[in-house]
């Protein structure tokens, strides 16, 4: 039988994943969810671009984008740069509307915008983001619990979203249950923390991908929010949904059954009261807040920083 040490040096040694780690027992998850999200998405926007049709509906901004393409031209680029639809089809098909969720009871659109892409440039960045995140989470935890973190960190990530959204503002993208994934990797090393090796190298790495993309949401039409509330529901979820039994749990049929170890270590546990507990109450009071009308600029003054910031290259109230 390998000691606790052998077992984290084979491991190490394979290099698997971020952190250098690969249970012998651990089951692998053949994935499909991931593949299927992303076949979804492209399918939303080819219907986006159908919906949208440039060429009968025109724009005052010039004539639309690859024109050979038909009624699946783009809008003009200084409309819409990213090579999509007009933010009135966007809007139509459920794009995040701050006065239509509140005040038209739309609710819907907290869960709609999520499978929404503004443009094709926006769909490629996030399926070739959710492809190389995601299959490999859903392999090593298959896609109940690799699902029910996307499908809750997009609905984290709208919600806050949605709490800071400026009237006339519209946002759509996957980008918080992409967030949602990333916060999830990170909170998975953390709670399972003594079963990898290599920690330091893999805990810099994940921070560094982590901050990059939080700097980008900066820029203008990046929606930061969506960003900052599917990492941190994702983030949450991991502790909730991610744990791994210990080393010795998954040897225990080599031990004598009078040293069989329990299944988690303590902490594991005390992560995952907490975080269950902070999960639900952010989500009761963002809630709340939102369907009360609160928006979160009017108690904030410098909170849109966290979303937008001016320079002399660009403004935020484009």
């Amino acid at each position: 039988m390998a000691s606790n040490g052998e077992e984290k040096s084979r491991v190490a040694a394979a290099g698997y994943g971020y952190g250098g780690y690969e249970g012998r027992d651990e089951r692998k998850w053949w994935p499909w969810l991931v593949p299927t999200v992303i076949v979804a998405c492209i399918a939303v926007f080819i219907v986006e671009m159908y919906v949208n049709n440039c060429p009968k509906h025109g724009s005052a901004l010039g004539g639309c984008v690859a024109g050979f393409l038909r009624r699946f031209s783009f809008q003009p680029l200084r409309e819409n740069p990213l090579l999509g639809p007009s933010s009135a089809t966007l809007q139509k098909m459920g794009a995040l509307d701050w006065n239509k969720v509140v005040h038209q009871h739309e609710g819907w659109r907290l869960i709609s915008c999520i499978w929404l892409h503004a443009g094709l440039i926006h769909l490629v960045v996030n399926m070739l983001s959710l492809l190389f995140i995601g299959i490999r989470l859903e392999q090593q935890f298959g896609f109940v619990r690799i699902g029910a973190i996307y499908l809750l960190s997009g609905f984290g990530g709208s919600v806050l979203s949605a709490l800071f959204l400026r009237n006339n503002y519209i946002s759509v993208g996957a980008s918080g249950a992409l967030f949602g994934l990333l916060g999830s990797m990170l909170s998975e090393l953390i709670m399972n923390w003594t079963i990898y090796s290599n920690k330091a190298a893999a805990i810099i790495t994940l921070l560094f991908i982590i901050a990059i993309n939080l700097a980008i949401g900066i820029l203008p039409h990046a929606d930061n929010f969506a960003h900052i509330g599917g990492f941190v529901t994702g983030f949450l979820l991991g502790f909730v949904l991610l744990a791994r039994p210990q080393f010795g749990w998954m040897e225990r049929h080599e031990l004598p059954q009078t040293n069989q170890p329990p299944k988690y270590k303590a902490y594991q546990y005390v992560l995952w009261v907490v975080a269950f507990i902070l999960l639900l109450v952010g989500f009761v009071i963002s809630l709340v807040m939102l369907f009360k009308g609160k928006n979160g600029n009017d108690g904030c003054r410098w909170c849109h920083y966290l979303n937008c910031v001016p320079t002399s290259k660009w403004k935020c109230n484009t």
